[in-house]
């Protein structure tokens, strides 16, 4: 689901914006071959100018993720979906963390120090 892009988290907003994308790609919302709303309508939904938009779906393009097609708008050309029992796993690691009572910050920190050492 697209949402507006968090103003205070210090990253700035067109990699928000393309983090956002490549996550809806990633957990199958997005699939190849779709079309992205429209950029004025994003520029709604992710509350930023106009300007912030076109630079994250053009860095986007630029990894090949996105294909501009003049006149139409932009599709989604590479799709690389987490499998579905990845996701269910995450969900019961991230529930068992919760009730753990690990805060995301926390949850984020040990993600970090796993994915450097697993090989």
């Amino acid at each position: 689901m697209l949402r507006a892009v968090d103003k205070h988290s210090g990253i700035p907003a067109y990699l928000q914006i393309m983090n956002i994308i490549k996550k809806e790609i990633m957990i199958g919302n997005l699939k190849e071959q779709d079309q992205l709303p429209p950029v004025r309508e994003l520029q709604k939904t992710f509350n930023v100018n106009v300007n912030t938009v076109m630079r994250a779906l053009e860095r986007l393009q630029m990894e090949g993720i996105l294909e501009a097609q003049h006149g139409v708008g932009y599709f989604i050309k590479e799709s690389k979906m987490i499998k579905p029992e990845v996701i269910e796993i995450l969900e019961k690691s991230v529930k068992e963390l919760k009730e753990a009572g690990i805060d995301l910050n926390t949850t984020i920190l040990i993600l970090e120090e796993v994915w450097r050492n697993v090989k």
